[in-house]
């Protein structure tokens, strides 16, 4: 891979990367009040995430979120393995944008004033997508 394909790439890995960490930084010493609110949002969503305790689901979570970044911002990481994983994350907010109730407008796309802090991720998923197609369709 040249030179210019990694340079392309280098926006959104630094964006998204910076972004990503930082949030999961954020969240690594969540007190009980902001892991429960957390936990009970994705646990309304994705039910399978009740069984986890709130503090358990903010850390990994938090892990989670530190590793995508890190692999972003880390060029050894390969972009279709970075992208992939940024869009399997994003895509998993952007669930919890469309079955969070309040979260969009009537027409169930746009979002509500509620559903603006979780609708802008979808940013994240363009940048994921946009590196994962980008390194396997990569020809140099």
């Amino acid at each position: 891979m040249g030179f210019s394909a990694k340079a392309r790439r280098l926006p959104g890995r630094l964006t998204a990367g910076a972004f990503v960490l930082n949030s999961g930084l954020s969240k690594w010493n969540a007190d009980e009040e902001t892991a429960g609110r957390l936990h009970g949002m994705a646990a309304g969503v994705y039910p399978f995430l009740g069984r986890l305790k709130p503090k358990d689901f903010a850390r990994l979570l938090s892990a989670g979120e530190i590793a995508i970044g890190a692999a972003l911002l880390l060029p050894a990481v390969p972009a279709a393995l970075a992208g992939a994983s940024l869009t399997a994350f994003s895509a998993g907010l952007l669930g919890l944008y469309a079955r969070t109730p309040g979260m969009t407008k009537e027409d169930g796309i746009r979002p509500s004033q509620q559903g603006i802090a979780l609708a802008k991720d979808v940013w994240l998923l363009g940048i994921g997508t946009g590196l994962t197609i980008d390194a396997l369709t990569d020809r140099s």
